[in-house]
């Protein structure tokens, strides 16, 4: 029992000196400096580019879709014209 309470009271106090460390301002830093450059050179991160490109596929799929249904009632219309 006493080795787990070493471990949890380490695992706390490694917690808490994260937690006060001048690391994590750097870190916040870092990435605040980042993407103020990001915005600047109109760079994306990975993520928003994911998403973006998903997003232009079920467009395109989409697009399609409607390009062959648009096809399919002209050719009716067409062939209805004719007879």
């Amino acid at each position: 029992m006493t080795d787990k309470r070493l471990i949890d009271e380490l695992g706390e106090r490694i917690a808490e000196a994260m937690r006060e460390s001048p690391a994590q301002d750097l870190d916040k830093n870092l990435h605040a400096l980042l993407g103020a450059f990001f915005d600047r050179y109109d760079l994306v991160l990975r993520e928003d580019f994911e998403v973006q490109k998903k997003l232009l596929e079920r467009a395109q799929t989409q697009l399609e879709t409607l390009e062959s249904r648009l096809a399919a009632i002209e050719a009716r219309g067409r062939a209805a014209s004719d007879a």
